[in-house]
């Protein structure tokens, strides 16, 4: 399928980089442990038992540390995404709730870059957690039918009522939702076979 461009739209903690794995061992060096068969539970605060409030201040502070600058690539990431840019000439545009602090996005842009090269032309970064509702209503305006990579239900869903064609990776957390409307991809071999026989539809054209 032909869309307006070649503009690939995704999240990136759990999607391209391997948050949880980061995250995992920094809370650990800070003396938190999780809750014996918590590793699929999405909420962090239920993971670690603690409330929602010191979890979320927890993951805000890991997001604006050094440490966010070193996370490793999610699975087969790295090969696919830049096998995606190199011989499909896709780019890709990064949609993240990491931070509003601007350290923050310069270490999260430096890690994409030594590991993804120059795939990424633009890293949105959104406060720590927020929603992501307003800025996928305006990239699916802006790009529709483009595709939209994401490992959380929710956020997936509101880029597909934005127009966007979703892929959800994946995880633990999420394997067992039955109602997800996108494709759902294991990892990202699967995410590029389906992003490149999608490529041999019928173009769309949008005006």
């Amino acid at each position: 399928m032909t869309r307006k461009n070649k503009i690939i739209l995704t999240d990136i903690d759990g999607v391209i980089l391997d948050w949880e794995e980061g995250f995992s061992i920094w809370m650990e060096h800070h003396g938190h442990t999780k809750v014996e068969g918590s590793e699929f539970m999405y909420n962090i605060g239920t993971r670690y038992d603690m409330s929602g409030d010191a979890a979320h201040k927890l993951i805000k502070q890991f997001n604006e540390s050094a440490a966010i600058g070193f996370l490793p690539p999610l699975r087969d990431a790295q090969y696919y995404v830049k096998l995606l840019h190199e011989k499909y000439q896709y780019r890709f545009i990064a949609i993240t709730s990491l931070s509003l602090d601007p350290y923050a996005k310069q270490l999260r842009e430096r890690n994409l870059a030594k590991l993804m090269g120059d795939a990424f032309i633009d890293v949105i970064c959104l406060d720590t957690g927020a929603d992501k509702t307003e800025i996928l209503t305006e990239y699916g305006a802006k790009y529709p039918g483009n595709f939209w990579i994401e490992d959380k239900p929710s956020n997936l869903q509101d880029g597909i009522d934005a127009g966007l064609n979703g892929i959800l990776v994946e995880h633990g957390h999420n394997m067992n939702i039955t109602n997800v409307e996108g494709h759902v991809a294991k990892n990202w071999e699967g995410i590029y076979n389906h992003i490149t026989e999608q490529r041999m539809l019928p173009a769309i054209t949008y005006r």
